[in-house]
């Protein structure tokens, strides 16, 4: 493996940059979130990520498993199955994504609550 040099995400160059804004998004996180529990085929996942549009969840799936956070397995069946997982790396995002799932849902209230207010006072 070729030796990388030190990756900064705050160095406006660095590619350490392209993963950090690709883990942002918020599909990537909703989907790497339900891929932690168990291996889905598509329409699993699409049910299972509301609001998703087909389009976006297989961007989203490709960009994924450019990436090497996901992986395809594609079966030799009528009619044909597919289905993805997390891969080790996509495991070890796993955790602090959902950790940040967990974070909006607990605090929901309270950001709504502050919106609210600062909307008030415009």
């Amino acid at each position: 493996m070729p030796e990388h040099p030190a990756f900064d995400v705050m160095t406006r160059t660095c590619p350490s940059r392209t993963s950090l804004a690709r883990i942002a998004n918020k599909w990537t996180a909703m989907v790497v979130i339900a891929l932690g529990t168990r291996r889905m085929r598509f329409g699993d996942l699409r049910g299972t990520v509301e609001g998703i549009s087909g389009k976006v969840l297989t961007e989203t799936l490709r960009d994924l498993e450019r990436d090497g956070l996901v992986s395809r397995h594609a079966y030799a069946e009528i009619p044909p199955r597919v289905e993805y997982e997390l891969t080790a790396l996509g495991e070890t995002l796993h955790e602090p994504l959902h950790a940040l799932g967990r974070w909006a849902e607990q605090h929901a209230a309270e950001v709504l609550t502050a919106r609210e207010a600062y909307d008030r006072q415009s």
